[in-house]
């Protein structure tokens, strides 16, 4: 748990960095003292990801995820809608910074979305009323592709890893028949009325993005075909 509230005095008390950074610090001096393994999900902070860091420097059996928008947003671009309403919270352009470094060095093993589909009701009261959550699968490809690896950030082999092959082998999944085919030349703009999720809520509606779904394959059936 992270704890934090809502001033009403400013239109959004983001969540205190420190309250995920004590988690973090507790669960990899907890696997220290027990050798058990953790994975820490939604790193969000550039100290948590300082704290990974070290532990794995130290041998311990510690992984991670942080998720899209956190490599991308930052504080800068909130807006009092209910779509840029997650947990943990966007943080500043440092904390993505050292996100971005964390990715480059190793210290983050994974990304991941948190996906929460909430109603279109629900998450048009703002940022003090809105529940917490995002969609965000069918968007974390071409959005990570647009910004970390048509800029030369990462490389595709990378973000594979990242998003495929790491998760796979942290958590002993077994890949099945399936594969999914992206058209990483086709540009689309987001827009809420054309997501599949039953979810519509994500702060990069009316953006440009790269890479567009065409085709997925699951247990050798075509489960999505455009």
């Amino acid at each position: 748990g992270e704890a934090g509230f809502y001033n009403a005095s400013n239109m959004f008390d983001a969540m205190y960095a420190i309250a995920e950074e004590l988690i973090v610090m507790r669960d990899a001096m907890l696997a220290e003292e027990t050798g058990a393994p953790v994975h820490i999900c939604h790193v969000s902070t550039g100290k948590s990801v300082d704290i990974i860091r070290k532990a794995k420097a130290e041998g311990l059996d510690i992984t991670c995820e942080t998720a899209p928008h956190y490599l991308v947003l930052t504080d800068a671009d909130l807006k009092e809608e209910g779509r840029f309403k997650m947990n943990p919270p966007l943080r500043s352009a440092e904390d993505r910074q050292a996100l971005l470094e964390g990715i480059l060095d190793g210290t983050i093993d994974c990304i991941a979305t948190d996906h929460a589909p909430h109603s279109e009701e629900e998450k048009s009261r703002g940022l003090e009323k809105s529940p917490f959550g995002i969609t965000g699968i069918e968007l974390a490809f071409p959005i990570l592709y647009t910004h970390l690896v048509k800029t030369g950030i990462i490389s595709l082999e990378k973000l594979t890893e990242l998003i495929c092959i790491n998760p796979r082998k942290r958590f002993g999944i077994t890949a099945d028949a399936g594969f999914t085919v992206w058209d990483t030349e086709k540009a689309f703009t987001v827009k809420k009325e054309d997501l599949v999720s039953m979810g519509k809520a994500t702060p990069f509606e009316g953006e440009t993005l790269y890479g567009e779904c065409v085709l997925t394959v699951k247990n050798g059936k075509i489960v999505y075909k455009i």
